[in-house]
């Protein structure tokens, strides 16, 4: 049984330092780590060889996008542990303004192994967030479909293996996952670069969502300059009650948007 899950949020970016950054990937919206969030990713990295065995996380799941896998990098390196990419865990996009396109995904666990052979890609991913973007109570809806499929299909495939588990994400969708795994959508929260969420399951509970015990809350103290760019939801724009509409990526207006929402657990597709 999953007894243990770590949420960790990328490190700095790089176009919060510099205009001046290419995407590794060739998709928008997917910038790199900046030389102040390598040092962080291992920190974070540090931190977690400097834990006990039994208290190591054993798999990683990170989200597709190059920040959250170069974060993800020295922790599987430091560890031994593979790296499982999981769209559920992606970026959180407001909803498109219509007629813009669609906003960007990253690409498959099998293309993305050409910068992270730490990645294991016989693990499909079990979620894919909506490219037309999600509203404040979609994206904690999305956390909770994902991890209500990811915690049995963790212990269906690997029914020993993996007691502790690492998330490697970004900050809105760090607070959404963790609300959803205590059951508090109000829960007051900030995240920043690197920082990590440790959630336990209460032994005598069998529900994947909503009665985890909060360990430590977005904590930078593993790093050397504790926690930066903190964000939290209160942070978004508002209009009329709604999140503002944000624009897609031009000339894809006709891609297809699928895959979309839970997939079959059962079979590998490789997606």
């Amino acid at each position: 049984m999953v007894e243990t899950i770590y949420i960790a949020r990328h490190g700095f970016r790089l176009n919060w330092v510099t205009s001046n950054w290419k995407s590794e990937t060739g998709i928008p919206r997917d910038p790199p780590l900046a030389a102040f969030g390598l040092t962080q990713a291992q920190e974070l990295a540090d931190h977690f060889l400097s834990l006990p065995l039994e208290e190591r996380p054993t798999a990683i799941l990170s989200s597709p996008y190059y920040r959250c896998l170069q974060t993800a990098k020295p922790v599987a390196v430091a560890l031994g542990v593979p790296i499982y990419v999981e769209h559920g865990l992606s970026e959180w996009y407001s909803p498109v303004v219509p007629g813009t396109g669609l906003h960007p995904r990253p690409p498959s666990a099998t293309a993305l192994r050409a910068w992270f052979p730490e990645i294991d890609d016989t693990w499909s991913s079990i979620w894919y967030p909506s490219r037309k973007g999600e509203d404040v109570e979609e994206v904690h809806d999305r956390a909770n479909g994902y991890l209500s499929a990811l915690v049995p299909e963790i212990e269906r495939r690997f029914p020993a293996e993996h007691k502790k588990i690492l998330l490697v994400t970004h900050a809105a969708t760090a607070i959404a996952l963790t609300r959803e795994l205590v059951g508090d959508r109000a829960l007051a929260m900030r995240v920043g670069c690197c920082t990590l969420t440790e959630l336990s399951r209460p032994s005598d509970r069998a529900n994947v969502v909503g009665e985890w015990i909060v360990q430590r809350l977005a904590d930078g103290s593993h790093l050397k300059d504790g926690s930066q760019r903190d964000w939290g939801f209160e942070d978004i724009v508002i209009a009329n009650g709604k999140v503002v509409q944000d624009p897609g990526s031009v000339g894809t207006e006709n891609d297809l948007e699928q895959p979309v929402g839970l997939q079959a657990t059962s079979v590998n597709s490789r997606l």
